[in-house]
């Protein structure tokens, strides 16, 4: 397990925050044991969290050709066939997964291939489980087209009502190794597929979902 490396500016942040709340309970109660246990309690708890959210386990990733796997841990929320009007232009298969704040938020590749697209758009911050949060928030669009399958995939990392800023490791030209880092949303967020017609699913809606191991669907 590793602490991720988008989450050191949120530590440093948070642990002069809790710097600042056990100085002030302590010289403003100097003799009142349980304002400073409060403080104690409070400081802990935030730090608690800052390193559950950003934490980086260790896995053993699904690598397979044939394969279209999670870009992110969550839950499946959306599967339908719907008009992608950004890229292709045309029906796709849209798989959608839901990504709570407890869940981890490291995004990654869900085939190998070349990025022939790659573009961020800003946008709104609307609860990342509303379907028009596909359009209207802030967004990013990734297309890998897959080298030996001669089909694209694209994904969407879409801002939530927490989520504040979206990163994106990637550019045009570049090959997309299959689950590596392609990058991070901070807070509850999700991230959408947008999948040839033709391919065979193997979740379904509800289904929880592991970043780099779960096959979400197959050529």
């Amino acid at each position: 397990m590793k602490f991720h490396k988008e989450g050191y500016p949120t530590l440093l942040v948070s642990i002069l925050f809790s710097t600042i709340i056990i100085s002030i309970a302590k010289l403003a109660f100097p003799e009142f044991a349980i304002a400073h246990w409060f403080a104690y309690v409070l400081s802990g708890f935030l730090l608690i969290v800052v390193v559950q959210f950003f934490r980086h386990p260790t896995r053993v990733h699904t690598i397979n050709d044939n394969a279209i796997v999670a870009p992110a841990d969550g839950e499946v929320v959306v599967i339908e066939e719907t008009e992608e009007g950004e890229y292709f232009k045309d029906k796709r298969i849209q798989v959608s997964i839901f990504m709570s704040p407890v869940n981890v938020h490291v995004n990654r590749f869900p085939i190998s291939g070349e990025v022939t697209y790659a573009k961020y758009h800003a946008g709104k911050f609307l609860v990342a489980s509303l379907p028009k949060a596909s359009t209207e928030n802030e967004r990013t669009t990734i297309v890998v087209k897959h080298t030996a399958k001669n089909k694209s995939v694209l994904f969407r990392q879409v801002a939530g009502a927490l989520a504040r800023r979206i990163v994106m490791y990637c550019k045009e030209g570049d090959q997309a190794k299959q689950c590596s880092e392609m990058g991070f949303i901070k807070f509850g967020s999700r991230v959408d597929l947008y999948l040839p017609l033709d391919v065979k699913l193997n979740v379904k809606i509800g289904d929880v979902v592991k970043g780099s191991q779960t096959v979400i669907a197959e050529f």
